[in-house]
């Protein structure tokens, strides 16, 4: 059985499922079309139900909850891994100026619903005047003066500062204390039109998968590499390290209570729909 499959190109992706696509794990019959897009793209297509597997952001999960199931394996939560808001200037000043509701600074966002996005609505509600530009050119649009204050996500947390930009604030930091709670990225989802038993086939692969790139990190070493942006091998795998953990493997019941509760959060402040109440596989 083929499956059309869409995730990032992103070293934490690539990692996660370089054993499913290159069948170094039992895939119990599936094959697999793989499109590689950033996730706003992935967002966007999961929003018209085009894929039978694909990754995307929490926040736009919340927007596609009537197509597409949670399943427990590959997502993307944890502590110390949210989002970050950098700049250019004086970080103290700029934070203040959030703080006191400034609406005319100009903020660069990676998708209107991403996660990432979500957070700074939550943080910063009036906080409106936003860009939205692929993730990997945010630091540039800041260096260059195109916005003021940029919202940087995936492998650009350990890149901003050699080029000379700071800090505001750490969204995942912010959700942290706010809640306790890991702070959920982003999720692999199952077409809610599969066969409930293929979905759980799907789910079992991507746990194979994921295990097995954990029992041998460097399997994938080459095709990480090849769909990388320019990085070292060094940072592919910090990235890999921030992102891939025990929540990809099983989300468990500290996942499912994170995820729950941004749900939660972000309906009781009004930032997303009502959603289907069935979001996770079925045991």
């Amino acid at each position: 059985m083929k499956l059309t499959i869409g995730f990032s190109p992103c070293p934490n992706d690539t990692f996660i499922f370089d054993a499913l696509i290159h069948h170094k794990i039992d895939t119990e019959g599936l094959d697999f079309d793989v499109f590689y897009e950033d996730v706003e793209t992935l967002n966007q297509k999961a929003f018209r139900g085009e894929l039978d597997i694909t990754k995307l952001s929490y926040h736009a999960f919340a927007y596609a909850t009537d197509k597409y199931i949670l399943l427990d394996a590959g997502s993307a939560l944890g502590f110390g891994v949210g989002p970050l808001l950098i700049c250019k200037g004086n970080a103290a000043e700029l934070h203040e100026r959030l703080k006191l509701g400034n609406s005319t600074l100009k903020i660069g966002i990676p998708g209107k619903y991403t996660t990432a996005n979500f957070l700074l609505s939550l943080a910063f509600p009036e906080a409106v005047n936003k860009q939205e530009l692929v993730f990997s050119d945010i630091e540039n649009a800041v260096l260059q003066d195109r916005i003021d204050i940029g919202l940087i996500i995936h492998e650009n947390r350990f890149t901003y500062q050699d080029k000379g930009l700071q800090k505001i604030i750490d969204l995942g930091d912010y959700w942290e204390k706010r809640t306790g709670c890991a702070i959920p990225l982003g999720g692999i989802v199952a077409n809610r039109n599969l066969p409930a038993d293929v979905q759980h086939k799907i789910n079992r692969v991507l746990q194979r998968s994921v295990e097995f790139a954990f029992a041998h990190p460097k399997s994938g070493l080459e095709y990480i590499r090849s769909h990388a942006q320019e990085m070292s091998e060094e940072v592919m795998y910090k990235h890999i390290e921030l992102y891939v953990n025990k929540f990809s493997v099983n989300l468990g019941t500290d996942g499912k209570k994170a995820i729950k509760l941004l749900f939660d959060t972000a309906l009781e402040k009004g930032i997303i729909p009502m959603i289907n109440e069935s979001l996770f596989l079925n045991p």
